[in-house]
């Protein structure tokens, strides 16, 4: 089993920036594929980025396509969302996930939230204008 732990929410102005990271322990981070996920109020679970094992291959939601980026440090068993000109609609309740059943192929897959084994507990972002 692996365990994540979110970090790095927060209040943050309109256009601002803030990054989250995700902490994982138990068995071999390098061995996940690392996605987030976000939930805003009354709205369903979205899927929001997701990084291959290795990091080299990312895929992002449609809504933040260019403004978030994903990465990872295994040596640091850490996976981050670096998220900039945040926009109101990002408020929400940002979840990281693991997934360690196959290797990266299909990106389509790593988009639902059934793909993923386990979870964070999540962070809230909030972005006020």
């Amino acid at each position: 089993q692996v365990q994540l732990v979110e970090s790095g929410g927060g209040l943050v102005q309109t256009g601002g920036s803030l990054r989250l990271s995700c902490a994982a322990s138990g068995r071999t981070f390098s061995s996940y594929t690392m996605g987030w996920f976000r939930q805003a109020p009354g709205k369903e679970r979205e899927f929001v980025a997701v990084i291959s094992r290795s990091g080299i291959m990312t895929y992002f939601g449609d809504s933040v396509k260019g403004r978030f980026t994903i990465s990872r440090d295994n040596a640091k068993n850490t996976a981050y969302l670096q998220m900039n000109s945040l926009k109101s609609e990002d408020t929400a309740v940002y979840f990281c996930a693991a997934e360690g059943r196959r290797t990266y192929s299909g990106s389509d897959y790593y988009t639902r939230e059934a793909s993923y084994s386990y979870w964070g507990q999540g962070t809230q972002v909030t972005v006020s204008s």
